[in-house]
């Protein structure tokens, strides 16, 4: 599973949420999920930008999750952010089922039943 934590930057309750985000996908997502967070509307002017770059770097930081700042106005780093949780929840599939096979069952490895029929 994957989960884009996106804030605006002109807004500083939004940012402040992350935190509580966090939280709650801790308790309720499981473990393996993973995460990216995202600063929104990093078009607007800089008199009204509230929340710097590098404090969302930091903040992403601090969790260990990958950062991106965009703007889905103008479509700047929109598709790169959801490609990266894309990556991240494929790698972690592609890992689960190279575990997986060690393990499991191969299907159409032997043979089937004697003297049987399929339809």
């Amino acid at each position: 599973m994957g989960i884009l934590l996106v804030y605006d930057v002109s807004e500083e309750d939004s940012f402040a949420n992350v935190t509580n985000w966090m939280s709650q996908i801790d308790e309720n997502a499981g473990e393996g999920v993973k995460r990216v967070l995202v600063a929104n509307k990093c078009d607007v002017p800089p008199d009204e930008r509230v929340i710097s770059e590098d404090q969302g770097r930091n903040l992403a930081e601090q969790y260990g999750i990958p950062y991106f700042e965009t703007s889905a106005k103008s479509n700047f780093n929109v598709e790169e952010s959801f490609m990266q949780v894309t990556r991240d929840v494929l790698k972690d599939m592609v890992k689960e089922k190279g575990e997986g096979e060690k393990e499991g069952l191969k299907l159409g490895a032997g043979g089937g039943s004697a003297g049987g029929s399929c339809c």
